[in-house]
C-alpha cells in the first residue's frame, strides 16, 4: 500500500514514515523539506500519485492557525479527489469541543470540519496528548522552583503507540466518523508534575486547568471506547 504522510518530516510524521515502512507499506513523507507545500499546493499532485491513503499529522504555525489548517486541508483533499486516493486519516486532539477557549484546539475543529467536507472517505484520529508534550506543559506553569498544576485528568500516550495506533487505521476501512486513542493510565496533570518534577521543584495544584482553558476535569480524557497503547507513564520515564 503506498502511504502519503503529510508532515512526514516532523517528530510525529518520521515516526509514522518508519511505522509504515517497517509494516511492508511504501510510506512518502511529504512536507515543504520534501517539495510538497499544502499551502500553496506545490508538489501536492506528483506525490498523490497512486497513492491508497494520505495520513495527515501536520502542524500549523503559531500564526494564523485556523487559516493554514482550513487551506491545508482543503487543497490536500482536493488533490485526494483527483488522484483517487481511498482514505484520509487526520491525527487531531481529544477535548477540542470543552478546551475550545485555546486558539489551537479550535484550529483543529476547523481541519476537522473541512475533512469532513472534503469529499474523501475519512477517519478522524482523536488522541490525548502525548508523554514527549509533558515537559512543554511544566515548563509553562513553571515560576522558579514552583510548578502550578490543576488536576485535570489526562491519558496520556506515547508517540511510539500512537504511531503503531495510526499505522493500524491506515491499513483499515474509513469510518468517516471519528475514533479516540489514548493511553493506558487516567492521571491527574499534578500528580503528573510530581513525578516528573526535577530536585528542588514543588508542584502546587492551584494552576490554571490546561494552558489557562476553563474545561472539565475530565475533558482531556478519551471515552470508552479508545484504543488504548500499552505505554505507562513508568515505562516511559524509564
Amino acid at each position: 500500500m503506498r502511504v502519503v504522510v503529510a508532515g512526514g518530516t516532523g517528530q510525529t510524521g518520521t515516526l509514522l514514515v518508519e511505522a509504515l515502512r517497517t509494516r511492508g507499506h511504501e510510506a512518502i513523507a511529504a512536507s515543504r523539506s520534501t517539495g510538497v507545500d499544502l499551502i500553496t499546493g506545490e508538489g501536492l499532485a506528483e506525490v498523490l500519485e497512486g497513492a491508497d491513503v494520505v495520513v495527515d499529522v501536520t502542524n500549523a504555525p503559531p500564526e494564523n492557525q485556523d487559516d493554514f489548517f482550513r487551506t491545508a486541508t482543503e487543497n490536500l483533499t482536493a488533490a485526494e479527489n483527483k488522484a483517487g486516493v481511498r482514505h484520509h486519516v487526520v491525527l487531531s486532539i481529544v477535548g477540542l469541543e470543552p478546551a475550545s477557549d485555546l486558539a489551537y484546539y479550535r484550529a483543529k475543529l476547523t481541519q476537522e470540519a473541512a475533512v469532513r467536507s472534503g469529499g474523501v472517505d475519512y477517519t478522524i484520529v482523536r488522541a490525548t496528548q502525548f508523554f514527549e508534550f509533558l515537559g512543554a506543559i511544566l515548563g509553562a506553569n513553571t515560576d522558579g522552583d514552583e510548578i502550578r498544576l490543576a488536576p485535570v485528568k489526562v491519558q496520556p500516550i506515547a508517540l511510539a503507540d500512537l504511531v503503531v495506533l495510526l499505522a493500524e487505521t491506515a491499513e483499515s476501512e474509513p469510518v468517516n466518523g471519528t475514533v479516540e486513542v489514548a493511553g493506558p493510565e487516567v492521571l491527574a496533570l499534578d500528580e503528573i508534575g510530581r513525578r516528573l518534577a526535577e530536585p528542588g521543584q514543588r508542584v502546587t495544584s492551584d494552576g490554571k486547568p490546561f494552558f489557562g482553558a476553563d474545561i472539565p476535569i475530565d475533558a482531556l480524557v478519551a471515552g470508552p471506547g479508545a484504543r488504548l497503547g500499552s505505554t505507562t507513564l513508568a515505562v516511559w520515564r524509564s
